[in-house]
């Protein structure tokens, strides 16, 4: 359904302030409005490659996550699947059309959720769906008739004549995700769609989403939820500075997870000569300097802790604190990045 081939996308570095006035301020931005947040970064010196040749492949009626850290790419790849980004270099199909070549013809057969609800706050909720209607063609009439269905289906019916800013938060993802779904799309992008909801919320909506699923619906999702990602999709796409890291069901990745236990050190005194003891300590696998952290994997568990102890003191440091997680798409994410998902 959904296929991309070395897909790169570079943005330009922010140019010099070309005809800036007497305050040193622009009369317009240069960088593209897609360009993701480090772009805008006034100290940047060169340009950003957001994606740098992104190979993916998404199935007929598959619920898939690209799982990454704000800035790894996740965004760019939607824009660029749903026509929003044009990519530098590279190849993207939806549903077999060229998403560059057949743009028109693309966005007929998808449904995009942005991450931010964006409804016509001067409009009420039905004649929101109808001013989207009539983008795909669809009398007021027809469009109305489908809106109300989709609103009952997701329990916020009795909010049709509501005002948006009548809703709550998660009332207003699913009349995005209803918007998305009026001109019956075939397939459904959601970007972050649960950032800023409450855990209720969030877990209500979770349920919208595997109802869609099992309709048999072709579903991408960007996350950067570990718990979302494995909960809902059946296949993840770990990705970081525009590369993809690894693909696979969350059961698989999480079997990819290096070591039985990851022990994370805070440590007061040289980390590197720290890490070079703790890598002699009977049980751990692996151990990377992070700043003033430790990471070790270790099959012993917590068992390790003791000896990691002592093989920091007899680097002249101190362990100011100690965590333990046990393997998932955390330590995994981390194995790989040699960072944490946040």
């Amino acid at each position: 359904m959904i296929e991309t081939r070395q897909l790169r996308k570079v943005y330009a570095a922010p140019a010099a302030r070309r005809g800036a006035g007497a305050h040193g301020t622009s009369p317009r931005s240069t960088l593209p409005v897609s360009a993701p947040a480090a772009a805008r970064n006034p100290r940047a010196s060169g340009s950003i490659a957001a994606l740098d040749g992104l190979d993916l492949q998404v199935r007929e009626g598959e619920f898939f996550g690209l799982l990454g850290p704000n800035g790894a790419g996740k965004t760019t790849t939607i824009g660029i699947l749903t026509t929003r980004v044009r990519a530098t270099s590279g190849e993207a199909f939806v549903a077999g059309l060229d998403v560059a070549a057949q743009d028109v013809a693309v966005r007929r057969r998808i449904g995009v959720v942005p991450q931010r609800p964006n409804p016509d706050r001067g409009l009420n909720v039905i004649e929101n769906l109808a001013f989207h209607g009539a983008y795909f063609g669809l009398g007021q009439a027809e469009a109305e008739r489908r809106g109300m269905a989709l609103l009952e289906k997701f329990e916020i019916g009795d909010k049709a004549t509501s005002k948006v800013d009548e809703l709550s938060g998660g009332q207003q993802q699913r009349l995005m995700i209803a918007r998305a779904l009026l001109h019956e799309p075939r397939v459904i992008f959601l970007d972050e769609p649960t950032v800023g909801l409450d855990p209720q919320a969030r877990l209500a909506l979770w349920d919208v989403l595997r109802a869609l699923h099992r309709e048999g619906r072709t579903i991408v999702m960007t996350t950067h939820y570990m718990q979302e990602a494995d909960e809902l999709c059946d296949r993840l796409a770990i990705v970081d500075r525009g590369k993809l890291l690894a693909c696979d069901t969350p059961a698989a990745l999480r079997a990819q997870a290096p070591g039985a236990t990851l022990i994370d050190l805070a440590v007061d005194g040289d980390a590197a000569a720290a890490a070079e003891r703790c890598r002699l300590v009977d049980g751990v696998s692996r151990v990377d300097a992070t700043g003033p952290d430790l990471r070790a994997h270790s099959e012993r568990g917590g068992e390790a802790i003791p000896a990691l102890i002592r093989a920091v003191e007899d680097a002249g440091a101190r362990v100011q604190n100690i965590n333990l997680s046990k393997p998932s798409l955390e330590t995994l994410f981390i194995s790989l990045t040699g960072r944490k998902l946040d």
